[in-house]
């Protein structure tokens, strides 16, 4: 049953790619990023699930969601109009 929903998340994933790349503007393709980047934390929850290890991929999960997280905030700033602030 797990490997019927890493089937479907692993599709699931690949769909915001055409956001990232036809975006017509940097923030669709940001918002892309993003969605790639949950459905990816997603999919490491249910792989920690199906081996039975969910602590160890679930601190994985948590790393790389503050890792997606910040990388878009930091690119929001950049991309504010206007002088940047450091």
């Amino acid at each position: 049953m797990t490997t019927v929903w890493m089937t479907f998340l692993v599709a699931a994933l690949l769909l915001p790619f055409y956001r990232v790349i036809a975006g017509p503007t940097v923030f669709d393709r940001m918002v892309g990023v993003g969605v790639i980047g949950t459905k990816a934390v997603i999919l490491l929850c249910v792989i920690g699930h199906t081996y039975a290890r969910l602590d160890m991929f679930l601190d994985i999960a948590l790393a790389y969601s503050m890792l997606n997280f910040l990388g878009v905030i930091v690119v929001s700033k950049y991309l504010e109009p206007g002088e940047p602030q450091l």
